[in-house]
């Protein structure tokens, strides 16, 4: 017996791997998409090594990402500017899974961890422990993630009532969001002038002088967040019809929702401590993906693939626009998402989906 049967009929493909014991069916489209967004991105992440001060082509950097090379350039590629961009590609890979994950779940485009106060509450934290000295010792990375899992926590508790529907967890979220901003915002305006400067600069949200203390945190979050929130995917695809019909075949709502929100929430809280609260990559990328595909739910691995690009090409632009001033991405993708935001908010007003 063959180790993978693969078989083709009406933009579908059917796979059966071994003896059967793992089997399904993805859309053509789907598996298109997902080839041409992973060269796409391996493209933009050559590039993006290969970007800097010390000139280094395309050509030299694969060879130099498998240790072959000259000292000097395997020194700039693996030392100096691999570490960068593979936090950029780990970070927008977190951001586009957990956006899918909330938006499929509570079944609104404007859902994400930057509009439901997750990413609102690591800020909170960091703020606060660089004005306060709360948490002093801990870094901003374990601030972040402190931060972001209290705001979850609280979200979650406060849109519990008689279950915590999807519009609950979205209205509780923007008001826990708000909040959290607020404080935030208290905690600058008294801030000393060199504090208020760090908190500003890690709010925006960088991958400026990342190294690889970035790199392994949320490598290590991702190899295990992204295989468990695959394997519940099976529950997203009964909650995208609704909680009545989630009920009705046979999904225990409230726990699918609870491990669904703790492996988003993780993904997010880590992506925000590994290179800050970079806007609008969890809230636009599930819907560029979800357009590309042409299915009714963002799908997670395209999502992926679509946050990853998004956040080292406007890495790229960053460093190309004022490459003296080291801009940081932040800038860029709430630039180039705000629009996208008004164009959800439109839609969701104009078809009624924003609940």
């Amino acid at each position: 017996m063959a180790l993978l049967e693969l078989t083709t009929e009406a933009g579908r493909a059917t796979f059966r791997l071994g003896r059967g014991a793992v089997s399904g069916v993805v859309s053509v489209r789907v598996l298109v998409v997902t080839t041409v967004l992973a060269v796409a991105t391996f493209g933009v992440f050559c590039l993006g090594v290969a970007t800097g001060d010390y000139p280094i082509t395309v050509t030299d950097v694969v060879p130099a990402l498998f240790g072959v090379g000259d000292p000097g350039t395997l020194l700039v590629v693996n030392e100096l500017r691999l570490p960068r961009v593979l936090v950029g590609l780990l970070v927008g890979a977190a951001f586009g899974i957990s956006g899918a994950v909330f938006q499929t779940m509570t079944r609104n485009p404007l859902a994400s961890p930057d509009m439901i106060g997750v990413i609102a509450g690591a800020q909170t934290a960091v703020v606060a422990g660089i004005v306060l000295g709360f948490g002093a010792g801990l870094g901003t990375q374990a601030l972040g993630l402190l931060g972001a899992l209290v705001a979850a926590l609280a979200v979650y508790v406060l849109a519990w009532g008689r279950g915590a529907t999807g519009y609950r967890i979205v209205l509780v979220g923007i008001g826990v969001a708000w909040m959290c901003t607020s404080a935030t915002d208290y905690l600058i305006a008294k801030a000393l002038p060199f504090e208020a400067q760090k908190a500003v600069g890690w709010l925006v949200g960088s991958l400026n002088e990342r190294g690889w203390h970035h790199v392994r945190p949320i490598g290590l979050a991702l190899a295990v967040l992204v295989p468990a929130t695959l394997l519940l995917s099976r529950w997203l695809r009964t909650l995208q019809l609704g909680e009545a019909v989630a009920t009705g075949l046979g999904t225990h709502v409230a726990r699918a929702q609870l491990a669904l929100l703790v492996t988003a929430v993780g993904l997010a809280a880590f992506g925000t401590a590994a290179a800050g609260p970079i806007l609008f990559v969890a809230l636009i990328a599930p819907q560029i993906a979800q357009r590309l595909a042409a299915v009714a739910a963002p799908p997670l691995l395209v999502s992926a693939l679509t946050g990853a690009l998004i956040v080292l090409t406007g890495d790229l632009i960053a460093r190309h626009v004022l490459p003296d001033d080291h801009l940081p991405v932040g800038v860029v993708t709430g630039v180039l998402g705000a629009p996208v935001l008004l164009w959800l908010l439109a839609r969701a007003n104009r078809t009624g989906s924003g609940g």
